[in-house]
């Protein structure tokens, strides 16, 4: 047993040496069991904190997160920081690439802002019981007509309640070293709360990060907060232009800071939704 475990100790360090696919395989197994371990430890801290459900939880998880990027080798460089001072409810909109974009989230993530997030997240174990208590709105993808409802539901929220929404609008993860078509909820969203729109974009992570290929490499992701886009006065009917606006402007900022050439593309009318 002694020998075995020496032989474990010393074929560790040397796989993480010597061969990128176990370091991909061991940095992506020790991130989500890192992240169920804090969820574990945030689960009581919340309830003592606040009782239950509350979106003031996510100042706990927020503090327990921030440390995470150094185990994984990862740095953020961010700006615009400023344009996240803005008083009152607002939504938040970014570009979703793979579940690290937790960390730069966590990054940045103002007070009294929680995300909306698909359903199935809150089967997550622990980390689905922290988001249930960090006030995170689950949406379920496959109904629209529910979708739309709780996002309605969320606007009122964000008015009452005074907070902030951080949604991810391509609706999935994306690793295509571009943007997919915006959905519509997190305009229809903003419009309806009559709050402002506010644009972070994450740079792209195909220079550390590539799940086909199995490389998971230390990097640097570059976090960009955009001024707010106002939604005062629109309506309804403007919720395909504001889509549009929001998606050729993060867009162009995406190539920017990945270094990325530009290719012809565009929000589309037919994947409104």
């Amino acid at each position: 047993m002694d020998a075995l475990l020496v032989f474990l100790l010393l074929l560790v360090p040397l796989l993480l040496w010597t061969s990128s696919t176990f370091v991909f395989y061991f940095k992506k197994c020790f991130y989500v069991a890192y992240m169920m371990i804090l969820a574990a430890i945030a689960i009581p801290l919340s309830i003592l904190k606040s009782g239950g459900r509350d979106i003031e939880n996510m100042r706990v998880i927020r503090a327990l997160v921030r440390h995470v990027k150094y185990f994984l080798g990862l740095r953020f460089d961010v700006s615009g920081l400023e344009h996240l001072q803005t008083e009152g409810p607002y939504v938040i909109i970014s570009n979703h690439q793979s579940s690290l974009d937790v960390l730069g989230l966590m990054e940045v993530l103002p007070d009294r802002c929680t995300m909306v997030a698909k359903k199935e997240l809150v089967y997550a174990g622990t980390v689905g019981i922290v988001c249930w208590l960090g006030g995170i709105v689950f949406i379920n993808r496959k109904k629209t007509r529910d979708a739309k409802s709780v996002m309605a539901d969320a606007a009122k929220t964000m008015l009452d309640d005074q907070i902030r929404l951080w949604v991810f609008p391509e609706g999935t993860r994306n690793q295509r070293g571009d943007l997919l078509p915006f959905k519509k909820g997190a305009f229809h969203l903003a419009v309806q709360a009559q709050a402002p729109i506010i644009p972070i974009v994450f740079s792209s992570y195909s220079n550390f990060y590539l799940r086909k290929e199995k490389q998971f490499n230390s990097g640097t992701i570059t976090l960009k907060i955009l001024p707010k886009i106002e939604t005062k006065g629109m309506t309804s009917d403007d919720v395909a232009d504001l889509s549009d606006k929001s998606y050729d402007l993060m867009r162009s900022v995406f190539l920017d800071i990945s270094g990325s050439a530009p290719v012809t593309q565009s929000n589309g009318p037919s994947l409104h939704h």
